[in-house]
């Protein structure tokens, strides 16, 4: 049985509280690892190393730390497959859906490279006699990178590549549930560079989150997980005077209008529904076809598809289309909501509650299943599943779908399937969701722009990377200068305008 470490200065370092964490294998539902969890005082102390380390980094100039991302960069090509592999393992997704998770995290540290000219300041010369105004971005010091289990290469990359390119230090505590792909991130960033003690990776649960929270040398906390716990990280981060940006669950619709392509809306629908076993903050789980007659067409195409899924370990080869999910908790939980659809009247058109995997029945794997005619007060429509359920609720026209997705608490991502430009303008510009796709699945937008949701999705004022990371992670310094240059005058007692 493997005892894993923290990662602190640049070291593996055993835990002292004597508590750990099962790392499972989902597909087999045995246990592989175990993960030491924080106490409070083994958080303080990694806080105030990272503290002493941040010192020089954040006087190293931005091109030199540029150097280090596009040395880490590097590294994490050299190593794809590896990280790739440690990502399957302890998650359960499939090779080829693990290499995108590190990839759109790589995506990041790529954007982070041009760190020189996102830090620029501005600059006003002569803004008075004489004076000159200038702003600065400095960074905020320690800050703090919680992550959740279903990306665990994407999100702490996420997290850690603007944090430290602003020159902060950052305490990275991920998923217990998945702790070995940040830790080989870890060890990658110190090859490609950075000082020791500027990452310090703390593994933990809820004992070393509040440690972090309430620690007062931590400057800012960012957070993806479910909604419940990024309310009260944001509750109680803000209450320390901490910055904080905290994204939770979602609800993601995509509405299929009577002129889409029938076609590709489905094939979107069933990759983007049960891809990674629907564990995807930005799965679409909701379809919203537009008329009775959409309706039907979309059931008829979604059923084939549907039912050729292969549902498999990561080990199986690339033509599996997704594995398990990542605890038994987690399993018995989702068909325990395919279970309250049936008993509220949803019409369960395919069920894959009793799926079963010859040589993995102690894995964590559930079948597909796909709802017709499911309302908006049913269990299936209000929770997150975060499983590989899809649910159709159908709409009559397509204000009706619209005021659907807008009234729903949740604003993460959604999509519209259509053939009309002013239908999918309209959508764009009055839809009350974060992140929005026009014939495309999943609209997580690419590293130069930003990700964040709006309602119960998201609690903070910016987003997660682009230039919303170089705001979030620097706090602006502004400078009114003048010079004496034939300026004779004594000291001034009263504001003067400026002419």
């Amino acid at each position: 049985m493997q005892e894993l470490c923290h990662f602190i200065d640049g070291q593996h370092v055993a835990g002292t509280s004597g508590r750990f964490a099962d790392v499972f294998n989902p597909a087999t539902g045995e246990v592989q690892a175990k993960v030491p969890l924080a106490t409070k005082a083994e958080v303080d102390a990694a806080v105030a190393k990272a503290a002493e380390a941040q010192k020089a980094w954040a006087a190293t100039n931005p091109q030199r730390r540029a150097r280090v991302m596009m040395k880490f960069a590097d590294l994490i090509n050299r190593d794809m497959d590896k990280l790739a592999e440690a990502v399957s393992r302890e998650h359960g997704k499939t090779l080829p859906d693990a290499r995108g998770d590190v990839q759109r995290g790589l995506e990041v540290v790529e954007f982070c490279m041009g760190a020189p000219h996102l830090l620029k300041g501005e600059f006003v010369d002569n803004g008075g006699p004489g004076i000159d105004l200038y702003s600065m971005r400095q960074p905020l010091g320690v800050v703090a990178g919680i992550t959740p289990f279903n990306f665990p290469a994407m999100i702490p990359l996420w997290k850690l590549a603007g944090a430290l390119v602003c020159g902060n230090a950052m305490i990275l505590k991920p998923s217990e549930r998945v702790p070995t792909t940040a830790m080989m991130l870890a060890e990658m960033i110190i090859e490609a560079g950075l000082p020791e003690g500027v990452l310090q990776v703390v593994h933990g649960d809820k004992e070393s989150v509040d440690a972090l929270l309430d620690n007062e040398t931590i400057q800012a906390v960012a957070f993806v997980g479910s909604t419940s716990i990024a309310q009260y990280i944001y509750s109680r981060a803000t209450a320390n005077g901490k910055r904080a940006q905290c994204f939770g669950g979602a609800k993601n619709h995509m509405i299929i209008m009577p002129d889409a392509d029938l076609d590709k809306a489905a094939d979107a629908l069933v990759g983007a529904g049960f891809g990674a076993a629907g564990e995807r903050c930005m799965a679409i789980s909701v379809a919203v076809p537009v008329g009775e007659e959409t309706a039907d067409r979309l059931i008829e195409a979604l059923v084939p598809r549907i039912e050729k899924l292969k549902v498999g370990p990561y080990t199986a080869g690339e033509g599996v289309d997704f594995g398990p999910v990542i605890t038994a908790a987690a399993k018995q939980r989702i068909n325990g909501l395919v279970d309250s659809g049936v008993k509220q009247g949803a019409e369960l058109v395919i069920d894959g509650r009793d799926f079963s995997l010859q040589g993995y029945e102690d894995g964590f794997f559930v079948g597909p299943s796909l709802f017709d005619r499911v309302t908006p007060d049913m269990d299936i429509y209000k929770e997150e599943i975060f499983g590989p359920v899809l649910s159709t609720v159908r709409a009559e026209s397509y204000e009706e779908a619209l005021d659907l997705v807008s009234g729903n608490e949740y604003g993460n991502g959604t999509s519209i399937y259509t053939a009309d430009g002013d239908t999918a303008r309209d959508f764009a510009s009055r839809v009350n969701v974060g992140m929005v796709g026009i014939n495309f699945p999943i609209p997580v937008p690419l590293s130069y722009f930003t990700f964040g949701g709006w309602k119960k999705s998201g609690f903070g004022d910016l987003n997660q990377y682009g230039p919303d990371a170089f705001r979030f992670y620097t706090k602006t310094k502004t400078v009114t200068a003048r010079w004496f240059s034939g300026i004779k005058e004594g000291g001034e007692f009263h504001f003067k305008a400026m002419d």
